[in-house]
């Protein structure tokens, strides 16, 4: 077993800003070959986008068209799946009573429909791989109240638990599955939040670390779930948080 992800064939959904993005470059540097999907067609950085092992595909997840050709489109071209990251969602930042049906109907579709969807009509690729790995990209939110808007955390939650099932029900096909939780990051989603002074300065005292995450330190923990080397963990919701889960006084 090694340190890299040669010859394995991963999907990376949102695969194109901040966590995602972060994670297709760190997949492409340990060597594998990555397909990467986002709504928007975003300029990808020069050090990545002329790399062999990428290809880029924009669709909305939300439609089961685009669903039904992505998963598709990876069984003719690979015929297996041997790491799917579930990464695409977004946020909505409100009160309870302030959103609407369609505000929290969309939040739901995106963060966590779609990828249960995907997730599940994936299984025969997966099972091929004999050795699969899928990582989801929850949050803190999902476990803690961080005032980030409900429907956000209801999805986070709902994802970890997901997870949590999947690793017992998917154990004897050799499928891995896992959370991650990152706490505040510094990507576009989070970005209206850390902009302001009153909101960051709690974060920062919050957490005792002294300062927010980047998108690479979260790619780091995701690329060693995807790895061989961690393969004997599963159910796990491992939180990136800068130690703030554990801070008392």
């Amino acid at each position: 077993m090694v340190w890299n992800l040669k010859n394995k064939k991963a999907l990376i959904t949102g695969g194109t800003k901040g966590i995602g993005l972060a994670t297709t470059t760190t997949f492409l540097a340990l060597d594998a070959e990555v397909i990467a999907v986002a709504r928007t067609a975003n300029v990808l950085p020069e050090s990545i986008a002329n790399n062999p092992k990428l290809t880029f595909i924009q669709g909305d997840l939300t439609k089961d068209k685009f669903r039904k050709e992505l998963i598709q489109n990876i069984g003719d071209r690979w015929g297996k799946l041997d790491v799917l990251v579930n990464n695409v969602g977004s946020n909505i930042r409100k009160k309870f009573i302030d959103y609407t049906e369609e505000e929290y109907r969309k939040l739901f579709e995106l963060n966590l429909f779609s990828m249960i969807d995907l997730t599940q009509k994936f299984f025969p690729l997966l099972k091929k791989s004999n050795s699969a790995s899928v990582i989801n990209v929850a949050s803190v939110a999902g476990t803690l109240d961080v005032q980030s808007g409900p429907p956000y955390g209801m999805t986070k939650a709902a994802i970890i638990q997901l997870s949590r099932h999947l690793a017992a029900e998917w154990a004897e096909f050799n499928i891995r599955v896992n959370s991650v939780s990152p706490w505040y990051i510094e990507t576009p989603l989070t970005e209206p939040v850390l902009s302001q002074p009153d909101r960051l300065e709690k974060i920062l005292k919050r957490t005792p670390m002294g300062r927010v995450g980047n998108p690479e330190e979260v790619a780091s923990l995701i690329s060693f779930l995807a790895m061989d080397m961690a393969s004997y963990i599963t159910g796990q919701n491992i939180l990136v948080d800068g130690g703030m889960s554990v801070k008392g006084l």
